[in-house]
């Protein structure tokens, strides 16, 4: 494992949805730090190639794997990819996610709960089992940690607009506690983060690109957070920094 002051050395951290937004950013972040990085995306290929070319050039390991994590097939492949061409994975940080259009809970209907669900929880079960399995020390492994990318909505409801995937990251907070408690006598670390009102591309999905500058001067900060600020805690739960830290839900949303 990494020493808490310097870069990691012979770490391979696997993202996923890390073509743009928090996952872009803390795949920048980790290829600067030492990490060999896997960069999975499911369809934007130019964004993703645009972050592994990024990290190369200063002079990092990185690939762009595509794979869509809701489908085990497909993340059976992604896994095998990050064996064969990084190593040993020893972090996985699942920020695959989605939201859609702004409505009343009333308004949802079964389509589209399947696919908040799918995006939001079955990304992060799949792929999480899948590195439980290569870094347990119950399965010859050497340990690992594991950072999932929650949401304050989770705790907040998201009323009026996103009460679903609000739902959904409050599925992730508990995996994240369940996870960390069976396996944390195996090596492996398991945190999230609960990002807050951050400028990324995923207010456009809800039909409101600019909702951050709405609600900043609402928020005690007066501001929304930059990708970089979250990243930044993310790379924190995969060091030896937080090595005595499991199961915490690490909030990052300016005050609210």
């Amino acid at each position: 494992m990494t020493n808490s002051t310097g870069p990691a050395r012979n770490e391979v951290v696997l993202i996923t949805g890390a073509g743009r937004g928090i996952g872009a950013a803390t795949a920048l972040l980790a290829g600067r730090r030492g990490y060999r990085v896997c960069v999975n995306y499911r369809t934007d290929e130019a964004a993703a190639a645009g972050v592994v070319a990024a990290i190369r050039d200063e002079g990092g390991t990185a690939v762009a794997v595509r794979a869509d994590v809701t489908r085990t097939a497909e993340v059976e492949r992604l896994f095998a990819t990050v064996d064969a061409e990084l190593g040993q994975l020893t972090a996985l940080v699942n920020n695959a996610g989605t939201l859609e259009q702004q409505c009343r809970l009333d308004e949802i209907d079964e389509d589209r709960l399947n696919r908040i669900w799918a995006s939001n929880i079955t990304s992060a079960f799949l792929c999480s089992g899948r590195a439980v399995r290569r870094m347990s020390t119950r399965h010859g492994g050497a340990g690992g940690a594991i950072v999932n990318v929650s949401s304050a909505a989770s705790r907040l409801g998201s009323p009026n607009e996103y009460v679903d995937y609000a739902a959904a990251k409050g599925a992730v907070d508990s995996m994240t506690r369940g996870l960390a408690l069976e396996v944390a006598a195996e090596g492996i670390r398991v945190n999230a983060v609960r990002p807050g009102l951050i400028h990324t591309d995923i207010h456009a999905l809800g039909g409101e690109p600019g909702r951050v500058d709405r609600v900043a001067p609402d928020l005690p900060m007066r501001r929304g957070g930059q990708p970089e600020e979250v990243a930044e805690s993310i790379l924190f739960l995969l060091s030896p920094a937080s090595s005595y830290m499991t199961g915490a839900l690490l909030d990052i949303a300016g005050g609210r």
